[in-house]
């Protein structure tokens, strides 16, 4: 792997949480495949998660970007109490590691951290990401994503914006 290769895909990966963190929905939906899929599985047991979105319980899965798009329609209506009115968010990517898995096709795993302040309330997830992803133009596309919650006894809704 190439530095380059690493600094592009760092890069793209801090682009999406800024994304994010700005609420500028049109563009952050453009960086998933419109068959990507988001997988955050619930855990079975302390030190086991659920793998198969299909047979076992998630905190949220889309077999598609049609979910994100759903979301984000929902949320730009003002009609959805779980984001009214939107929490601030702060994303961070760190420790990003990134494996070859076709001649079109790039693994990237890292750690993150989102911060999440709303009804004068502090909180924050963590856990880790693999992204699918695949060159396009000057930068990537997401396939892929699945996200491992640590903390993840949750005192509050989860959605899309908080990992």
């Amino acid at each position: 792997m190439t530095g380059d290769l690493q600094q592009s895909v760092e890069q793209f990966l801090y682009r999406k949480a800024d994304l994010c963190d700005r609420r500028e929905w049109v563009d952050y939906l453009e960086l998933f495949d419109e068959e990507s899929e988001l997988h955050i599985p619930q855990w079975d047991s302390e030190h086991v998660y659920t793998t198969d979105p299909k047979r076992g319980m998630s905190l949220m899965y889309y077999a598609n970007r049609a979910g994100l798009e759903d979301r984000v329609f929902r949320i730009g209506t003002g009609k959805s109490a779980a984001s009214t009115p939107m929490p601030r968010t702060l994303h961070l990517v760190t420790n990003v590691a990134i494996q070859e898995v076709s001649d079109s096709q790039l693994e990237a795993k890292a750690k993150w951290v989102t911060h999440v302040y709303r009804f004068g309330q502090s909180s924050t997830f963590h856990g880790d990401v693999t992204y699918r992803l695949r060159p396009a133009g000057f930068s990537w596309v997401i396939l892929k994503k699945h996200v491992v919650i640590h903390n993840d006894t949750i005192d509050s809704v989860l959605d899309f914006y908080h990992v």
